[in-house]
């Protein structure tokens, strides 16, 4: 039985990030490679930054990206739930505990009541500002006597409770990634770990889950490297083995800075929401500061599990390249089936109302058709209201001056009419007339190769080339034609 025990322990304070799916992807390949646990814990004791339905939300994204965890909070039947030993997963209901052992490190002498105001430290700062210094605290309650500091508490003062670091001493870990890392506590701050509404900040708060949980690698985004000596002395202070520590690169955008809002999506609901693949996104994440030994770019979830380890995660940051994203999707649209293309492409066909239920309902194969003509020119799903706009747009928008050119060739009202005669045989388009119209019309008009295909693409389509004539008549239907055949008589040939 592997020892390996992992947490991905998101705040739920909105949308996911994509770089929060890439560290849980991250812990979840390496549990998954080493036959470990996986488990989800939520860090909710910022109240001020609690986003009511985030938890659901959170919870929703993993399971459609298919990163399911072993432990922790779990969605059921609308109701969230917590499932395994080492409960309860959730911070804001573990405060009996973090209770507990902070009273351990005030015993022990490693950390100490502060009744500081916010003007006071605020004025701090700004001295030390004024001054070139770092900012952080100044000491001023380190040397205060705990007797005297319970009368205080005693008597209905606000306080806080701090950390007790050593003066002038190096603390070193090894990072997965980083190798040896040493930082001197000079360059630290004495860091709150309970703050005065009772609830513990994260420092404090991960350090006693990750040592009650058994967690043995830490794996988290390296944006929380400068704060792990913190964590790595409270380990030495409670005499407890500190985790492995593994810190990723960012997530960055192409011009080198870190993925932000301002240039677009970057919530795994947004990727969703445009008809992404989750197991393309997921593929492609995988990609973002990991790099396989193969040169392979196309990976299934059990081939990443397989391959995955922490010695090919790069140390610099990894560029989330949305054109390398659309090709990997791409990829993944052309090699699924058409049903299951065409089932995720109806909400976008019905939101620009090509479509609608009773569509849906009566003539599925025929949105599958639809689907089927442009399927191949996806990269991704809600693109097809654009490309599919060639069936539905009544008056025939031509691509560019050929289209034209094709459409104004002598044998186009001889080729237009014999289509007309055909139509006009017939109640509605089945396969057999969409496989043998294009021979019928050559026999009648004798009119052949390009100079017939040309034009009645350009005819039915505005376009030169595209997807297979004979899908493109099955998904227009006869009265869709007729009237493009008038549409073009009246506004091109007479024109």
């Amino acid at each position: 039985m592997s020892n390996i025990r992992v947490r991905f322990a998101p705040s739920p304070t909105g949308f996911v990030h994509i770089g929060s799916l890439r560290t849980a992807l991250y812990n979840y390949l390496f549990s998954r490679n080493n036959n470990g646990k996986y488990i989800l814990r939520i860090e909710d004791t910022d109240r001020t930054r609690f986003v009511e339905g985030a938890l659901e939300n959170l919870i929703d994204s993993m399971e459609w990206a298919g990163i399911t965890h072993d432990e922790g909070v779990f969605v059921e039947n609308g109701k969230i739930v917590e499932k395994g030993e080492y409960g309860p997963y959730t911070q804001s209901k573990r405060l009996d505990i973090y209770k507990k052992y902070i009273d351990i490190l005030i015993e022990k002498g490693y950390a100490y009541y502060c009744f500081c105001s916010k003007e006071r430290l605020d004025k701090v700062r700004e001295e030390q500002k004024r001054d070139g210094k770092i900012p952080k605290y100044d000491g001023y309650c380190r040397s205060l006597d705990k007797r005297e500091a319970e009368i205080r508490i005693a008597n209905g003062e606000d306080y806080v409770v701090r950390l007790k670091l050593p003066e002038n001493e190096n603390i070193i870990f090894d990072d997965l990634v980083r190798g040896k890392v040493t930082i001197n506590t000079s360059d630290m701050d004495d860091q709150v770990l309970m703050k005065s509404d009772g609830y513990p900040t994260y420092h404090f708060a991960v350090v006693v889950d990750d040592h009650l949980m058994n967690i043995s690698h830490v794996v988290r985004g390296e944006e929380w490297l400068p704060s792990t000596p913190k964590h790595v002395f409270m380990f030495q202070a409670f005499g407890w083995k500190a985790p492995t520590y593994v810190h990723l690169p960012t997530v960055l955008n192409k011009d080198k800075k870190k993925l932000s809002k301002r240039q677009g999506d970057v919530s795994v609901s947004d990727f969703k929401e445009k008809g992404y693949l989750p197991e393309a996104l997921v593929n492609y994440l995988a990609l973002v500061g990991w790099s396989p030994e193969s040169n392979e770019e196309i990976f299934s979830i059990n081939e990443l599990e397989e391959e995955f380890s922490f010695d090919r995660v790069s140390k610099t940051g990894g560029v989330f390249d949305i054109d390398k994203l659309n090709w990997i999707n791409g990829q993944y649209i052309r090699e699924e089936s058409l049903e299951r293309i065409t089932d995720l492409s109806i909400p976008f066909l019905k939101e620009v109302g090509y479509i609608d239920d009773n569509d849906v309902e009566n003539r599925y194969d025929w949105i599958k058709t639809l689907v089927s003509t442009v399927k191949e020119d996806l990269s991704y799903l809600s693109e097809i209201k654009e490309k599919a706009n060639i069936y539905f747009n009544y008056e025939i928008d031509l691509e560019d001056e050929k289209v034209l050119e094709t459409l104004k060739g002598e044998q186009v009202p001889l080729l237009l009419n014999a289509f007309r005669e055909e139509l006009e045989q017939i109640d509605e388009i089945e396969e057999e007339f969409s496989k043998t119209i294009i021979k019928k019309i050559q026999k009648k008009t004798k009119v052949k190769g390009k100079n017939l295909f040309m034009p009645i693409r350009a005819m039915l389509t505005g376009q030169l080339h595209g997807p297979e004539m004979v899908n493109i008549i099955l998904v227009l239907g006869k009265q869709n034609i007729l009237t493009r055949i008038e549409y073009v008589e009246n506004n091109i040939l007479n024109n």
